[in-house]
């Protein structure tokens, strides 16, 4: 994934509450902000692999596992990695928070003001 030092790619969900407060910190850190809607632009197995990769982190620590889609489908059953990078394509509302990849540093925005430690 190449990124250039000045853009910000933020992934999140337009739906949450949580994820439009968080994009507008990401505004005070950059003017370039790359807007990804994990809802409404696919993002690949092979992408997923990258950012997590990137955030030092599993599949299944971004997801919600309070939500019933999680409990109902994914709860109690064995993942592999592959596994778990397809629940990531096929159930991308579940992600508990905004992802932010800014000056090769990544984050998972557990609050808004998280997303400044990017700077």
């Amino acid at each position: 994934m190449r990124l250039h030092p000045s853009e910000m790619y933020f992934y999140h969900s337009s739906a949450q509450p949580i994820d439009k407060q968080t994009k507008a910190y990401a505004k005070t850190l950059t003017k370039f902000v790359n807007e990804i809607d994990v809802i409404n632009e696919p993002i690949t197995a092979t992408q997923w692999d990258q950012i997590l990769r990137k955030l030092d982190l599993r599949a299944k620590d971004l997801l919600n596992r309070s939500h019933p889609d999680y409990q109902n489908q994914i709860a109690g059953k064995d993942w592999d990695d592959e596994g778990w990078l397809n629940i990531l394509v096929r159930f991308p509302h579940l992600i508990k928070s905004p992802i932010a990849i800014f000056k090769n540093k990544a984050i998972l925005c557990r609050t808004p003001s998280d997303i400044l430690k990017l700077d």
